[in-house]
């Protein structure tokens, strides 16, 4: 995963409103990792949109 790269193509700006405990662990995260905090927050989103392919109408093979 360190490897892989995120945020490399055009972005888009996404303001949304997370509880508290949640940012701050991704804080957390940000720090003990050496990651960017925005990257973390990427690959949570992506991971979640693989997972959950069946809200975007579409269906995710693995093989």
């Amino acid at each position: 995963m360190k490897t892989q790269e995120h945020n490399k193509t055009e972005l888009k700006e996404l303001t949304v409103n997370i509880e508290k405990d949640v940012v701050e662990a991704f804080e957390r995260m940000a720090d003990n990792t050496g990651y960017d905090i925005n990257d973390l927050v990427v690959i949570a989103l992506k991971r979640f949109r693989v997972s959950h392919s069946d809200y975007e109408g579409t269906k995710v093979s693995f093989e």
